[in-house]
């Protein structure tokens, strides 16, 4: 019994001499950083990375930014509403539509099992894309209403309202493969791989600091102090080779990751085809509407004559 404790007494000694072995260093890399950022520590007197690890770490931040970059524009395409109106308000029949079927559906479910009638659901209503194009096609379609069928202009608008709620439809197909093909697999690349590189250059740059600040201790230190300062600085030197080489390593499998350039060509190809239903859309529309135009202003003109 006196020997296990014994050695767990060793254990317990060992642990704590690691941690405050840790502590220390932690401190004195603070320290370092702080004496660097201040400016009171002669440049020679900071560790030189290799020229590779800070080419590197130039283009990896490059990435970054174009990560973030393009980010901040294209999450856009992640809310429907980016494109519409904002003076457009629910109009009354849409309004009232969806709180008969919120209350007929409220009651339905609720008067289950008395002796009261339970009133039929009323059918939600039509989805009502909030998009620009949508919104046109909801504007001219209504107009056409109003006008009459008779009218050519009323025919006219019927075949923008058409064309524009192609496009409509045509934009919410490519925002949802944005969002699957580009958006989402950009951002685990800045969240993974990119972010795994910059975690392996803060190692990098907190083994730099602890190795100066174990020169600094050896070059401050008493001859009593002086071997074990030196271990120390070996050590450090050799921890921040190996950390070197891994965030190299790393940085160029990030910059060797074909994956960005897919997902930049799945981004062009939904736009691509998006841009290509919409002009399809408005070239057929645009024709018959052309006719309608011809024939009315050719009506007006014979009017005039008379």
């Amino acid at each position: 019994m006196d020997s296990w404790k014994n050695i767990q007494a060793s254990f317990t000694g060992l642990n704590i001499g690691q941690t405050a072995g840790k502590l220390a260093k932690t401190v004195n890399s603070s320290m370092q950083a702080t004496k660097e950022r201040l400016g009171a520590v002669a440049q020679d007197e900071i560790t030189e990375l290799p020229q590779e690890y800070k080419d590197l770490e130039t283009r990896v931040d490059a990435l970054r930014t174009t990560h973030l970059n393009l980010l901040k524009i294209t999450k856009v395409y992640e809310t429907e509403t980016y494109d519409y109106p904002t003076q457009v308000q629910e109009s009354l029949v849409e309004l009232s539509a969806g709180f008969s079927h919120t209350v007929t559906s409220f009651a339905a479910t609720n008067l289950k099992g008395t002796n009261l009638p339970v009133p039929s659901v009323a059918p939600p209503p039509p989805t009502q894309h909030k998009t620009l194009p949508h919104a046109l096609a909801r504007a001219a379609s209504s107009s056409a209403i109003a006008l009459g069928p008779e009218a050519r202009l009323g025919k006219g608008l019927t075949l923008y309202a058409q064309a524009t709620d192609k496009i409509g439809e045509a934009r919410l197909q490519q925002d949802e493969a944005i969002r699957q093909h580009f958006l989402a697999p950009w951002q685990v690349t800045l969240t993974s791989s990119i972010a795994v590189a910059m975690k392996a250059r803060a190692a990098v740059k907190n083994s730099r600091l602890e190795l100066d600040a174990a020169k600094q201790t050896l070059k401050n230190s008493n001859p009593s102090r002086q071997e074990q300062a030196r271990l120390e600085v070996e050590n450090a030197e050799d921890d921040l080779v190996q950390k070197t080489e891994v965030a190299i390593k790393l940085m160029k499998a990030v910059l060797e990751n074909p994956e960005p350039l897919k997902n930049l060509n799945e981004l062009t190809k939904a736009q691509l085809l998006f841009h290509a239903q919409a002009a399809e859309a408005l070239q057929a529309a645009q024709g018959e509407i052309e006719e309608l135009s011809v024939a009315a202003e050719g009506e007006y003109r014979k009017s005039r004559d008379h």
